[in-house]
């Protein structure tokens, strides 16, 4: 492959911000045309999203404010991993903070880079079924509604628009693809 070769250099690196979900770090480069610069990186924890699924074809939506899009948005159960426990248990967490659900059976629907010009987060996904339900615990800085819909109006929200957040639509298309080879849908 022609451009395999990595064209960037890092001269320095110095962190700039630091938080309990991100750091931020801003490094010298050289950049693949020969030129200095200066690369800003958002470093957040493992993001995770769950596709719940019950056994007559609805899902779960979450809806809530976000604020640094100033927009209300409907999505896919999701949220940070944390430095203490594995992605897989995140995922667990996440769906009952969110949902109240626990699921006994799972399958891994991969994982995708959610936007790589300026972090370095890495998104993994989940599909969730057998679902039991339980009490939700939101984290302090989320109001969320739960909606349950079918999937196929999920995924309609997907084709429509209106669901616009990438984890979510990359999550329902893979939950698509798999629950379509198992004959689910």
């Amino acid at each position: 492959m022609k451009y395999a070769k990595n064209p960037w250099q890092k001269i320095s690196s110095r962190l700039v911000y630091q938080n309990s979900w991100i750091r931020l770090r801003e490094d010298q480069v050289i950049t693949p045309t020969g030129t200095k610069g200066i690369y800003g990186v958002v470093e957040p924890y493992p993001a995770i999203g769950v596709v719940p699924i019950t056994n007559d074809g609805f899902t779960y939506l979450i809806g809530q404010y976000r604020y640094t899009l100033n927009i209300y948005s409907w999505e896919i159960p999701e949220g940070g991993g944390q430095a203490k426990e594995s992605i897989f248990q995140g995922a667990q967490r996440e769906l009952l903070e969110e949902t109240g659900f626990t699921a006994s059976k799972w399958a891994y629907l991969g994982s995708a880079y959610t936007s790589n010009s300026f972090t370095n987060e890495v998104a993994y996904l989940y599909l969730a079924w057998d679902l039991t339900a339980g009490k939700t615990s939101p984290d302090h800085t989320e109001q969320l509604e739960l909606r349950k819909v079918k999937f196929a109006e999920a995924w309609t929200m997907v084709e429509k628009g209106i669901i616009k957040d990438a984890m979510s639509i990359i999550g329902l298309l893979r939950a698509k693809n798999t629950l379509e080879k198992w004959k689910w849908l």
